[in-house]
């Protein structure tokens, strides 16, 4: 998917029109191993950028999600909250985590590409 962008906190971002759909990059899941369980808000919060939108558990640790853009959400994926392995099956597709009405087109901008994101998990591995 060329249209990804990334955050450095490992989220992946897939914007179409004003809506942007929101999930952990394959490297985050790899890194967290077998999740088991996954917290995520409701249909109509809002979420604000960078503050925490969630939390995501592995057999290994617990970890928060972190909210890419400010937006107000309008779609849940609920199907993963039953089977969150998902996200370790095919993290951008099946284990996309929700929908959100962007408010701020701007904070696209502070999103990374994918290449510029390879190059940052490059540098965090070493």
């Amino acid at each position: 998917m060329a249209d990804l962008k990334f955050t450095k906190s490992h989220e992946w971002v897939n914007i179409e029109d004003s809506r942007a759909k929101i999930g952990i990059t394959d490297y985050a899941q790899s890194q967290l191993g077998d999740i088991v369980f996954i917290e995520l808000p409701q249909k109509g919060d809002r979420i604000e950028k960078s503050s925490q939108l969630g939390t995501i558990e592995s057999t290994k640790a617990a970890s928060e999600l972190y909210a890419p853009l400010t937006g107000e959400v309008v779609e849940v994926n609920e199907d993963l909250i039953n089977n969150p392995q998902w996200i370790n099956e095919s993290a951008q597709d099946r284990g996309w985590m929700l929908k959100i009405r962007m408010e701020k087109s701007q904070e696209i901008e502070t999103l990374i590409d994918e290449v510029a994101y390879k190059e940052f998990i490059e540098k965090e591995a070493h």
